[in-house]
């Protein structure tokens, strides 16, 4: 099912998530939710969504990516569901890119993020996993791991000159601005 997607200035979105049982993972209803964030996530047009971002207050987001990114990449992940996830920063060397969110709707933000991390999270089966990310794969996992700890990505920009109207994005041909 297609829910509304909370927007920035929905308390829910500034709340930490909270973790989720293997209980709860198996218990009936939670596989409605897994479906529910991706039907939301495919009809908004997202390549994540959070939980929180549907209303539900839960350590859970999903990612799929498949085929080239904006930016020239190559990335094949499977719809992937997070639940608890945790991040360890496998190399502090930062990259940033211009992000966009379908909580902050029709705004593009220039965010620096470690482009080489570690999540270790549960599965949908409720089973310990985990995966190595580099670069805008780890950019958009840590965006999307935001979500259950209350931030989003307007709380990340260094510098506020760099946040931009999508049109004007576009229009102004932002994307090479800032990168290297």
């Amino acid at each position: 099912m297609i829910r509304p997607i909370c927007r920035m200035g929905n308390p829910v979105l500034r709340n930490v998530a909270q973790e989720v049982s293997v209980h709860e993972i198996k218990a009936d209803g939670f596989d409605q939710l897994i479906e529910d964030l991706k039907d939301s996530m495919d009809h908004y047009g997202g390549i994540g969504i959070a939980a929180p971002q549907i209303g539900v207050s839960q350590q859970v987001c999903v990612i799929e990516l498949n085929g080239l990114n904006r930016y020239g990449q190559e990335i094949n992940l499977p719809f992937t569901v997070f639940i608890n996830p945790k991040i360890k920063i496998l190399n502090d060397e930062m990259k940033g890119y211009w992000e966009g969110c379908l909580s902050v709707p029709g705004l593009r933000g220039y965010v620096e993020r470690p482009q080489h991390i570690l999540v270790q999270y549960l599965n949908q089966n409720g089973e310990e996993s985990e995966l190595e990310a580099k670069g805008f794969l780890a950019t958009v996992i840590q965006h999307e791991l935001d979500h259950l700890f209350g931030k989003l990505y307007v709380d990340r920009l260094k510098d506020p000159t760099l946040l931009s109207y999508q049109e004007e994005f576009e229009q102004f041909d932002l994307s090479n601005q800032v990168l290297e």
